[in-house]
């Protein structure tokens, strides 16, 4: 297995393997480490480029480091990409090789759970590290991060409706979600349960029916969810969405999910904040996989109460950088970033 350093400029480590043998294409960044090992999770995508996975890599890396500094996990920042379709190049040597490529790192960054990358496929990379994390309660592990996730992001959401509207209550609300994943999918039914009205929609048109029929949401097409007169658009898919091309067709007061990287610039923050949109930061409102897996790096292991109590901290978070916004006039995702760097910057002084 060939491996090489690439320079990033306010990146630890950036690494690339293209293992001929197992067919792993694959990127480790780690960006920051001032607060504890990288810990993000590894995402398997059909790149169209290996410069597009380095994109995200890197976007993803230093969004795991703040979201782990607002959220005190006592962890630093980092992200894996597997090139590839999921469909076609999964296999027991492609992650073998993959927990070889993690090892190659020494510790400095521990892996998880993300998009198309399931506790079984992480169970066959700790054959050859022990760098990984988030795998099943019977192995001791603290199981499948994304219910936390989704419950993050709803406690936020419902943050966010009581900042804008006054209340918590959900049953004049209405919410479009895109994406209806393990994450999307688990707000869906949390909402549905507070009475809001809710659209669907996925790339997969199968799952979004599906997941539409057991909630009673409205499914439209991916395309379309960008158009929804709703209250609240909660992008739980993949980054990027609030663009130059949808800025000016969302019709919403509040954007609030659980992807990552949802504003393709940072610019597009601070248009949301001139329309008077109030964004809850990505890596504020869904750290609630992070916070959990990070609870088993405390003291006697993984406590599924202790994470509880920990995400329900995360309004109180978001809170605070809304108040950081609107004190300084400032957009909330540029708030967001004032309290991780003055986080990262207090831990750097010892």
């Amino acid at each position: 297995m060939d491996i090489i350093d690439l320079e990033v400029d306010g990146y630890e480590r950036v690494v690339r393997t293209h293992d001929g043998e197992s067919g792993l294409h694959a990127l480790i960044a780690v960006h920051d480490t001032t607060m504890g090992p990288a810990l993000g999770g590894m995402r398997m995508w059909p790149y169209a480029s290996e410069d597009e996975a380095l994109t995200d890599v890197l976007r993803l890396s230093k969004g795991m480091t703040y979201k782990s500094a607002v959220a005190h996990t006592g962890l630093g920042g980092g992200k894996a990409v597997v090139i590839g379709d999921p469909n076609e190049i999964k296999s027991e040597a492609l992650f073998l090789a993959m927990g070889r490529f993690v090892d190659s790192l020494g510790g400095k960054y521990i892996t998880a759970e993300d998009v198309n990358i399931a506790v079984p496929d992480l169970e066959i990379v700790r054959r050859t590290t022990k760098y990984v994390t988030g795998l099943s309660r019977e192995d001791g592990g603290s199981g499948n991060p994304s219910p936390y996730t989704a419950y993050g992001v709803f406690l936020g959401l419902c943050a966010a409706c009581e900042v804008k509207f006054g209340s918590e209550d959900l049953s004049s609300r209405s919410v479009a979600v895109q994406g209806v994943g393990a994450v999307g999918s688990a707000l869906v039914r949390r909402l549905r349960e507070r009475g809001a009205k809710v659209w669907v929609c996925d790339v997969r048109n199968d799952r979004a029916r599906e997941v539409g029929d057991q909630y009673g949401a409205e499914v439209v097409s991916m395309d379309a969810i960008f158009d929804v007169d709703a209250d609240v658009f909660a992008p739980c898919a993949l980054g990027a969405v609030v663009n130059d091309a949808t800025i000016d067709r969302l019709n919403v007061e509040i954007v609030a999910g659980g992807a990552n990287n949802v504003l393709h610039e940072a610019r597009h923050g601070a248009e949301l904040f001139r329309r008077g949109v109030l964004y809850a930061p990505d890596y504020v409102i869904n750290a609630g996989g992070i916070i959990n897996v990070s609870v088993e790096f405390a003291p006697g292991g993984y406590d599924q109460e202790t994470s509880l109590k920990k995400i329900e901290r995360i309004p109180a978070a978001l809170k605070e950088v809304w108040e950081i916004s609107a004190s300084q006039g400032i957009p909330a995702s540029d708030a967001a970033d004032h309290l991780a760097e003055s986080i990262l910057a207090e831990a750097r002084r010892g």
